[in-house]
């Protein structure tokens, strides 16, 4: 196999949870990202998925370096992301991009598409003249299925996908190699999200992007990804091929996960045995002992809160970090 885009190696995020007002002293921390491991080959889609809480978006952010990382190492096209400074990030920021999860919030309300867009050209240095960049703004614009014509437009004149659009404008204005898509369809109406994620698989194919795609919903992430990482409170419990994880899941969390997916035929949907979690996600600011999965388990053992399962690998590429697989 070739060397792999993006390497991240025990990476973490902890953020500092301090008391008092004037002297400030820690006295814990939230550990949103404790330990995760990823490696993403050229071309390919990886899927990070997880209920709300459980440190995708931070891994995702800190993957990038918009997070100083507490630990850890990312690797991207040979860069170290975590180290880098100055001209060095600079260059990084170039190669790796991000489609944000909220088009409403991820735009500025006080600039035009046009400055949007012509934004990432202008701070890489990569188009001098304002009248080319204006011209390479068009070209990006309808790249992404939007007329030319709307370049001197505000965001609010814009639906909800047609900001995502011109967002996903922006990430390829500086010809990235890879892309955070950080759950870029969940703000949008269902009769949308088809429509930016086709869009996403034909800018993939044209341009030979890599993706780490973010999102919750499952049967999205079989369609558009060719791996999936499964992410329960700041770890990584299993990784996979995705028809692998799908149709021969060992992780009891991904069990869970898969269950409560919708199934077209309503026989098949019937059938099925749905699993209910008990109690709430955990503290991140505490987690449990041994594996962090175990208060919810509905397998658990006792070894199972004392030990810490081993990351292993089950079968050629399929990775499970739990006791009882």
């Amino acid at each position: 196999m070739s060397e792999p885009l993006v390497s991240v190696n025990d990476l973490t995020k902890h953020f500092p949870v301090t008391r008092g007002l004037v002297f400030q002293r820690k006295v814990g921390a939230v550990r949103a990202v404790d330990g995760i491991s990823l490696h993403i080959q050229r071309g390919e889609t990886l899927g990070l998925v997880g209920e709300s809480g459980c440190g995708k978006t931070t891994a995702g952010r800190t993957i990038l370096g918009l997070y100083p990382a507490t630990s850890g190492s990312v690797l991207i096209d040979g860069q170290d992301a975590c180290t880098a400074k100055g001209p060095e990030m600079l260059a990084i920021r170039r190669k790796a991009q991000m489609i944000f999860q909220d088009p409403y919030a991820s735009l500025n309300p006080r600039w035009t598409v046009n400055a949007i867009v012509s934004e990432p050209l202008r701070v890489h240095g990569l188009i001098a003249r304002e009248r080319e960049r204006a011209e390479k703004v068009k070209e990006l614009l309808s790249l992404v299925g939007l007329s030319s014509r709307l370049v001197n437009r505000f965001p609010h004149e814009f639906s909800g996908g047609q900001r995502q659009r011109i967002g996903i404008a922006r990430a390829l204005a500086s010809d990235p190699l890879f892309i955070v898509c950080d759950e870029p369809i969940s703000a949008l109406d269902v009769s949308i999200q088809a429509q930016v994620v086709n869009l996403l698989e034909d800018l993939q194919d044209r341009l030979g992007l890599t993706y780490l795609f973010i999102a919750h919903d499952l049967s999205m992430v079989r369609h558009i990804c060719d791996r999936v990482a499964v992410m329960y409170l700041g770890v990584v419990v299993e990784l996979a091929e995705r028809d692998e994880l799908y149709e021969n899941h060992l992780h009891p969390y991904t069990r869970a996960l898969l269950s409560a997916v919708p199934i077209p035929d309503p026989k098949k949907d019937r059938a099925r045995q749905r699993i209910i979690l008990s109690g709430d996600v955990p503290s991140p600011i505490n987690p449990p002992t041994g594996c962090r999965f175990h208060p919810r388990c509905p397998i658990a053992g006792e070894e199972c809160k004392v030990a810490e399962p081993e990351w292993r690998e089950i079968k050629p590429g399929h990775w499970v970090a739990c006791h009882k697989a």
